[in-house]
């Protein structure tokens, strides 16, 4: 479980096909405090650390299943995992833990393209297309994880819906180096899943 507070931007070191696809993600983590097992959501998508070091920099390693790849942007044609990609990680959240954004499960959706960017003083409004299927659980005000970062939603118009970025997460999180064309993995809100499930049984 995650808040969609990013914690760290990571950077992919080295990517490897073995069955699964595999990654080695450098990190500013302490990897004395990871344990092997552990889950860490990478751009939102909650993968397991099956391996640690510390050479030439910190660094964990995950193993992607082909439905992860599928569901997600780690697949996508020109914009795969490279090595020198930076990617927004944020640990599992422990009992205790301040819940600053919202309840966050790293079990990616779908993906949504990024249409527009225009900034507006010193933040920016982004805007997306979701797939058809997603939009109808986002809602204005509503709340929405994209690369693992926890965001309100500000409009929603059919299928396209607009999130405004402050300067701090854009310095924090890779939104700094967003550029519109690109897929965003998406979580859709949990609550907003339950209630949807619920009306059809109403």
């Amino acid at each position: 479980m995650f808040t969609g507070i990013v914690t760290d931007i990571g950077e992919i070191l080295e990517v490897e096909q073995r069955g699964d696809l595999r990654a080695r993600i450098g990190t500013d983590y302490d990897i004395n405090g990871i344990d092997i097992g552990a889950s860490i959501a990478c751009n939102g998508c909650c993968l397991t650390v099956v391996a640690l070091g510390d050479t030439p920099r910190n660094w964990f390693d995950v193993e992607i299943s082909a439905e992860s790849v599928n569901f997600t942007n780690i697949g996508t044609q020109g914009q795969e995992w490279a090595v020198g990609m930076p990617i927004n990680l944020e640990r599992a959240l422990k009992v205790g833990d301040e819940l600053g954004g919202h309840i966050v499960s790293g079990h990616v959706d779908g993906t949504a393209e990024l249409i527009n960017m225009v900034d507006e003083g010193d933040s920016t409004r982004f805007t997306f297309r979701a797939p058809a299927h997603l939009a109808k659980f986002i809602a204005p005000k509503g709340s929405v994880a994209l690369n693992g970062t926890s965001l309100t939603v500000n409009e929603v118009d059919g299928d396209t819906f607009g999130v405004n970025i402050i300067p701090h997460t854009k310095q924090v999180t890779i939104w700094g180096e967003a550029k519109v064309g690109r897929l965003i993995n998406i979580e859709i809100d949990t609550m907003a899943r339950y209630v949807a499930r619920l009306q059809e049984y109403a």
